[in-house]
This record gives C-alpha cells, structure tokens and sequence, in this order.
C-alpha cells in the first residue's frame, strides 16, 4: 500500500505489531481453553500473560523477522520469539496448532476490525448524501439518458438514488463482517486430531468469534471472496456517483462542480483549469478494488485440504482492498459534503434548447383523446425535432400543428405543457423515511 491513499486509523490494523498481537491473543486463548480442561498445565497462561504484559509488539516484529530469515517460516518465527520473552512455559503454546489455526484465526480479527472501520466511514458518507437529498429534493434539473436530455428529474432524487444505493452497501457490509467473523482451531487438516472441538469453541468463545463448521487446514476462501467482491460492489457505487460528478462538470454543463481549494491548481499550463481529480482518482480506484475481488475469487479452488497459492495474495489484497476502499469512502464523503451545486446553470440548461422534453406529455395527452399511439408519436416527434433542429419553441409548433389541433384543445395543449414532473418526489422520499 502507498502511503499517498493510506490513512492512519486504517494503516494501523495493517502493521506486522498488530497482526503479531493478534497472532498472540490466538496463542493466548487457545491456552486458557486447554488449560481449563486438564490438557496444559494451569498455571501457564498466567505465567505467559506475566512475562508479555508489557511486551512491546514492534520489538517482537523485529526479532521475529530476524529469526524468519534462518527458519524461513513466520509463524515459527513468531512463537521462538515469544519463547525467548516468555521462556520454559511457551512450550506449551501452539499445543495441537497448525499455523492456519493462528494466521487464518487472527486474520478474521483484523478483518473485522477493517470492516467495521470502513462500515462507519460508510455510514458516514451515506448520511451525507442524504442531505444533499433532502436540501436539494424540489430542486429541477435535467434528467440525461445516454448522454442525452430525457425529461427533468430532482437534483434530491439524484442524490436519493446513490443514498439507497449506499443503504444497500451498509446492509452488505454487515453481512460480510458476519461472514468473515469464524475462526479455526482445529489442527493440521481440520479433523481435531490433536485438539478437540471444545478447545476450538472456547478459545474462538474468547476471541468473538464463530467456529468454522468444517474449515480443512484453513477457512473456506468463498467466506473472503464474499468480503472482497462487496467491497467491489461498493466501490462501484462509489464510482456511480464519481462518474455523475465528472459528467456534469463539463464545462458546457456546468451543474456541479467538485470542491475547489484557494491555492489549488488545475493544470501545470492552464491557470483557467478546474478539473474533477478527486472524482477521477475515485474512478480509478474502483477499477484496483474490482481487480483485488477478482483476486479473492481466484483464491477460492486450492488443493487438497489447502495449497499457500492464496497467501501470496493475500498479503497485499487484504490491507489494499480495505484501505484503499476506507480511503475512498473519506474522500466521497468530503466531495459531497462541500459540493458547489451551481442552481443557476442548472435552471439555465433546463430551458437552454427548449423544451422539447415535454414531449412524453403531450403524447399522452393525445393517447388519452384516442389517437392510435403510433400516429402521436409521429406528430409530437416531428415538432420536437424541428425544436431542436431550428431553435424554435416547441410550445409553439405544438400549438401550430395542425393534426394535434384536431385532436386537443386550447386548454388541454396548456395542461400537458405544465406538466408538473415532481409531483411524486414527496413520495419516494417517504419511502426512506424523509
């Protein structure tokens, strides 16, 4: 991970200190569990904690890597370099272990430690779109398929659609905290053959965590393939709504426009510039966070009870992915929050070519009087290209079409060119509770 996209609440959970806390904590609450059923002597866990008490976890980092480049295997590593802080008790640590019974244990601990920090920085971007939902909820602008003006839409109901998408994520990141929230204790190929189920469920009772049903020498990759790919699900979204910024920043747009600091500078040759760089970094980092999911799939087919091709990947896809994604969720979150919303350009392009986008309703109007839909849609279709090609009102050919004349009054052309786009805001707001 480079330190540019690494903040320090995330990189923290990240560092070898943390992961070789967790790695003992598993040591640890795997010998309270043996020691309480007969299996180790009692008093050893007391005389472990005694002796790591105070144990600074960058000192044990250090020694550990020293010790790795001789054994070239951490877990061994590790437990050397306790045995030498702890001394003639630590030979009872890692007591019927496999080293996936500590490594795969502890990163479920550090996964949901990164999960539930992104979860918040998630809620709080969430409850900032809502309020741009609801301050800009009877705000007109032009809705665009394909690039192209389609009829008039809210600005809230803009930023409604990213808060239910973002609603979703809330509920899928949960769901993936529980999913990566078991741990195993269950020995070389996940039989318990020198160690018993009861171990597994007192220590993981300790740890806050749910035994793996059947775990083989590892947990089951699907459970951090399901984290990662709704992490990319996620960050999709986030994308969504970068890509929604990017597009009505053009210049001949104009809408909105991403913050812009005093002393910031667009471009190294233009002064004019105002680029949308935090909503195009967003974009780019979707794109590595869909790659790591797709990592995280690959991981799922191993061999046998298991093969170590995953842990490779592993190394680098778990602290990127979750803290590429933690950056990602700050960075959105402080986009919308100070987004310029530019009303007058967003009035000014509403009625810029006309408004030939009141089409749909005076098709219906039509459709309603009789008229076969085909023939409407013809006539409307011919008054509305005509608005676009020459610049005239398409009010005014409206009212000068001959074939609609037959059909629809004075007073009926003027109802369906007032169409009222908006009247049902109120209710999908309600919908959410706002």
């Amino acid at each position: 991970m480079i330190e540019r996209y690494w903040k320090d609440e995330i990189k923290r959970i990240f560092t070898d200190e943390f992961k070789y806390q967790k790695w003992y904590e598993v040591e640890l609450a795997v010998a309270e569990a043996e020691a309480s059923l007969g299996i180790i002597p009692g008093d050893v866990p007391r005389a472990v904690k005694d002796k790591m008490e105070r144990v600074d976890f960058f000192r044990v980092s250090k020694r550990a890597k020293e010790i790795e480049k001789e054994v070239d295997h951490d877990v061994i590593a590790f437990l050397l370099t306790i045995e030498e802080i702890v001394g003639e008790p630590a030979r009872y640590l890692h007591y019927g272990l496999t080293s996936s019974d500590v490594v795969d244990t502890a990163n479920s601990m550090i996964l949901r430690d990164a999960l539930l920090l992104n979860l918040k920085a998630l809620s709080n971007l969430t409850e900032s779109v809502k309020d741009r939902a609801v301050q800009f909820k009877y705000q007109p602008i032009m809705g665009r398929t394909h690039g192209v003006f389609a009829e008039p839409t809210s600005l809230g109901l803009k930023f409604l659609s990213y808060y239910s998408a973002f609603l979703r994520d809330k509920e899928n990141l949960e769901r993936a905290i529980e999913m990566i929230s078991y741990g195993k204790i269950s020995g070389a190929v996940g039989n318990y053959s020198f160690i018993s189920p009861e171990v597994e469920k007192r220590a993981l009772e300790k740890l806050g965590l749910k035994p793996e049903p059947v775990s083989t020498q590892i947990i089951p990759r699907d459970r951090y393939a399901f984290v990662f790919d709704i992490v990319a699900i996620s960050a999709g979204n986030i994308e969504k709504l970068a890509t929604e910024i990017r597009l009505l920043q053009r210049t001949e747009v104009g809408e909105l426009e991403e913050p812009f600091r005093k002393k910031q500078r667009g471009s190294s040759a233009m002064p004019h510039k105002r680029n949308p760089i935090k909503s195009e970094r967003l974009c780019g980092l979707a794109r590595l966070l869909r790659g790591y999911a797709m990592a995280a799939m690959e991981n799922i087919a191993l061999w046998h009870e298991r093969d170590i091709s995953h842990s490779s990947t592993e190394r680098f896809i778990i602290p990127d992915a979750l803290s590429v994604y933690y950056y990602a969720l700050g960075l959105l979150k402080n986009i919308v929050k100070d987004l310029v919303v530019n009303v007058e350009r967003i009035n000014e392009n509403l009625v810029k070519y006309g408004k030939f986008y009141l089409s749909e309703a005076v098709l219906l109007a039509l459709v309603q009087k009789g008229v076969p839909r085909g023939e409407a849609y013809e006539w409307v279709k011919e008054s509305a290209h005509q608005a676009m090609k020459t610049g005239s009102p398409f009010e005014d050919l409206i009212r000068k079409n001959e074939k609609i004349r037959e059909h629809l009054t004075d007073e009926e052309i003027e109802e369906a060119l007032n169409h009222n786009y908006l009247k049902n805001v109120d209710e999908i707001f309600r919908r959410f509770g706002l």
